[in-house]
């Protein structure tokens, strides 16, 4: 406290005033606040996000998968088998894995979200084991999920070493590993404009992973489901044994179960039927096909809904 003396008419009177009473209210500085400086533009194009619903009334209105669609993003899943990824001499050929990653890099673009779903028949086949009465089929079809996130980190890296920034999302949780699948996480890693890979299965046993990819391509609202395969399309007979197969470009999904061709399982096939998800069967080792398909042009064979 500060001691200071008033006159006050003829008697002097001592008051006490607090310190901070002796400054003036011109002494005062108002205090300014820096101010914050907005982030720099990015001149790079972001990917344009979609709504996961956006695509359900366009299905309503053609079954067809074309780019001349009037949206500004494509969302394609992408099914691989397990033997696309090896060969006779090793279960997983890095030469073809690379050379897959980058069939995958060529046909991305700003206005394509891609997620793929990969088998495991190259490393383990569960149904078998469990056919034959040497495993309980639950513990086989868990072992068939581990093989396919073994594949699905073996592309993930050739697809990194290769600049495509990619997600594994497992149907098990395995945090140490991978991401665990989560719909709206996936959503989100495809509209950032990254590749998503579905490992796991559905992570429950007794489904196999083209039920996988159907209900993937489902829950995402994919445009369309690319069967990558070693043959290419779909023939009224088996091309190996019957050299007078004939190869079908288009079918619809009445023809094919009137028909009995072993497209994928009855599951999947039911589940791409139900949410009219079309699909399109095609040799993704032969050049160029991989890119006509995301682009929608025609290659290989395409199931679609009927009239």
């Amino acid at each position: 406290m500060a001691l200071r003396d008033v006159s006050a008419g003829p008697k002097v009177r001592k008051i006490l005033l607090p310190l901070g009473a002796c400054f003036t209210p011109h002494s005062v500085v108002p205090s300014r606040r820096p101010q914050k400086k907005s982030p720099a533009k990015s001149s790079r194009p972001s990917p344009v996000p979609r709504s996961p619903t956006e695509n359900l009334s366009h299905r309503q209105e053609s079954d067809s998968y074309s780019p001349a669609h009037t949206r500004k993003t494509r969302r394609l899943l992408l099914k691989l088998s397990g033997e696309t990824l090896g060969d006779s001499s090793s279960h997983l050929s890095h030469p073809i894995i690379q050379r897959l990653a980058h069939q995958i890099k060529g046909i991305l673009s700003p206005s394509l979200q891609l997620g793929i779903v990969i088998g495991g028949g190259n490393i383990w086949r569960g149904a078998p084991a469990a056919d034959e009465g040497q495993m309980d089929r639950n513990t086989a079809d868990y072992m068939g999920m581990l093989a396919t996130v073994i594949n699905s980190l073996a592309l993930q890296d050739a697809l990194e070493h290769a600049g495509v920034e990619t997600r594994v999302l497992t149907a098990i949780e395995m945090k140490n590993v991978a991401e665990p699948f989560i719909r709206r996480r996936a959503l989100r890693h495809l509209e950032k404009g990254r590749v998503v890979i579905f490992a796991a299965g559905t992570g429950h046993p007794f489904f196999s992973t083209d039920t996988t990819a159907a209900l993937r391509a489902s829950e995402i609202g994919a445009d369309a489901l690319l069967k990558a395969t070693k043959v290419d399309g779909i023939y009224d007979s088996d091309p190996r044994t019957n050299p007078r197969a004939q190869r079908f470009q288009t079918i619809t999904y009445g023809d094919a179960l009137r028909r009995r061709l072993q497209i994928m399982d009855s599951t999947a096939f039911s589940l791409c039927m139900d949410n009219k998800i079309p699909i399109v069967v095609f040799d993704v080792f032969r050049e160029g096909n991989l890119r006509a398909a995301a682009e929608g042009r025609p290659v290989g064979t395409r199931v679609i809904a009927g009239e």
